[in-house]
Order: C-alpha cells, then structure tokens, then sequence
C-alpha cells in the first residue's frame, strides 16, 4: 500500500504501533517493522542507559525503520531527547505534552517527528512547528487519554491540518482500519491489540486480562488529576476510584508511581495497573505480529464489499 504515511515512513503498511511504556520493547518494535509497520520503542520513565540499550538490540533484530516514543511528562525527557538525536533514530513519536521546542533539533538530524495529539488546536500548532505527521488519538485508547472519540476527532483534524493524519484509539481490527481511512486518515495506530501478540515481552496474565476482557470492563480513572487514565478494572482500580470520590485528587499523589510494571513485568493484574483501550473486548487470542497486520490489512476487502452495498442508494427528499 502506497500512500503518504508509507512513503514519509519507508515501510509497508501504514500501521504504528503504539508506544505503550513497559509493553513496547524491542522485542515487539522489531517484530512489527519486520511485519512491515513502524515498530516503536517506549521510552516511558526508563533511563537513558535503557534506552540505548533497546536502540541496540532492535538494530541486531531489523534493519527495517522504527521509532522511539518519548513521554514529554517524564522526568527522563531531556536525557531521552539526547539519546535519540545522537542515535539518529529515525522516527520519533511523543505523547504526555507538547514538543514543539524539540521539533526543530529533531528535524535537522532527518529524524521524522510524529506527535500525538487530542485536540485540533494542538495539531494545528504543531503543524506550524514542522511535525512531519500526526497521530491524532480518541478516548477509546489505553493509557493516558483526552476527552474526544476517535470518530469525532479524526475528521476534524483532517479538515484543519495538510499533513498525514494517523488514527489512533479503538482500532484492532479491518473494520476499525476502514473506519478510520474513511474519516479521512490515512494510517492507523495500534496498541491494545499489539500487547496480545506472541512478541510481545508481557506476563501472560496481563495478556490473559485483555482476552477475557468484556466491553465494559476499561474504564477511566484519575479524570480529577487532569491525568485521566483508561486501565481494566481490577483492585486497584475500585481502591484508587473509591479515594479519588472520596479524598479528592490530592490523596491520589504517587499512589499509581511502579503499578503498569507491576501488571506488566511481575503479572499482579490485581493491584497493578492494566492499561488497555476499549478495543480489549474484541481481543480474543493471542497472534503473531505478522498474522496481526496481515489479518487487519487483508480483511478490508469484505469490509468494503459490506460499504460498496451503500453505491446506487437514492435518498428521498
């Protein structure tokens, strides 16, 4: 597929993979580029020796392109700016705040700057700083999340910026893919359905929460922070719900610090936290990354025969 997210990008499919800290590792980043995506490493809150470890060890696996995502709220960010300038990696996604000071310095390295956004007045800004696309990115996504669903900020966007808009939030499947091309993207960011994948470096009772998950079950926390969260429901979920109506959000200060890697690495998918998108309750097995891309890729066409019914039909006045 040909499009201009491909060719900004180099790589097959105009598929991202998200960049989910302690889920994204190298592991999986390499196996989505070999799929033919854009594999992304999530630098979260690890140091910078962490970084360019995983900047190493994807180079041994691939020599397909990848990114690194930077989380601008981390207290890391300016080691993790350094690291991947003199890395000269060659895409760089950013979410958690508004890169817009580093945009300049990536650029003169060639590094293609790609940043999430939730609102059309940030694509819009950062548009004017030189963002060389935007993954524009719904409430339906795991993790930290804005207010918008993808359905109605998508087509917003596209209409508000010229540069290639990516979808992101509630997207797992040759339907959600043909939905977002139809709301004017034209690339798809994924990362709910990415954790589910042999590749992927998580304990299995984190990939097993997101199988059983029901289409009820990712709910929103922290919305009083400012820092709202989309997690599946778990005991530490009601805990730190039940503080936030309670206490307020001054009580919640450091009580999330350590839990995604607790669910994560240690598998305590109870007092942890498991991060995941509403698309949790369409995942139901556990795929390759190139069965994963290949599936969703090659399922539009009966998705689009379904539309091509819609040809001929005559509205009356």
């Amino acid at each position: 597929m040909i499009n201009r997210v491909t060719q900004l990008l180099n790589i097959e499919y105009p598929i991202i993979q998200g960049g989910m800290a302690w889920v994204a590792t190298y592991e999986l980043a390499a196996a989505v580029s070999e799929a033919g995506g854009l594999g992304i490493i999530a630098a979260g809150n690890g140091s910078g020796e962490y970084l360019r470890e995983q900047i190493k060890r994807i180079r041994e696996k691939t020599d397909k392109p990848f990114g690194v995502n930077i989380m601008l709220m981390s207290p890391n960010a300016e080691d993790i700016v350094d690291i991947v300038c003199d890395e000269r990696v060659p895409v760089v996604t950013t979410g958690a705040g508004n890169p817009g000071k580093y945009i300049e310095r990536f650029k003169s390295l060639g590094i293609k700057v790609i940043p999430v956004v939730p609102t059309v007045s940030l694509a819009q800004r950062l548009e004017k700083l030189g963002a060389d696309a935007l993954i524009v990115e719904g409430t339906e996504a795991g993790g930290h999340i804005g207010e918008l669903t993808t359905m109605a900020i998508i087509p917003q966007v596209v209409d508000a910026v010229k540069i290639p808009v990516i979808a992101a939030g509630g997207i797992g499947d040759s339907r959600g893919l043909v939905a977002a091309f139809a709301l004017g993207a034209e690339g798809v960011q994924v990362g709910t359905r990415f954790v589910c994948s042999t590749e992927a470096n998580v304990h299995e009772n984190y990939k097993n929460e997101i199988i059983k998950a029901g289409d009820r079950d990712a709910v929103v926390t922290g919305r009083s922070t400012g820092h709202p969260v989309r997690v599946l429901k778990n005991k530490f979920v009601r805990e730190y719900s039940n503080i936030e109506k309670t206490q307020g959000p001054e009580a919640l200060e450091g009580m999330g610090t350590g839990r995604l890697k607790m669910a994560v690495v240690d598998g305590d998918v109870e007092n942890g936290s498991v991060m995941a998108g509403q698309i949790a309750g369409l995942v139901c097995d556990i795929k390759s990354c190139k069965e994963i891309i290949s599936e969703m890729f090659n399922g539009t066409s009966n998705v689009i025969e379904k539309i091509s019914l819609l040809k001929g039909v005559e509205v009356n006045e």
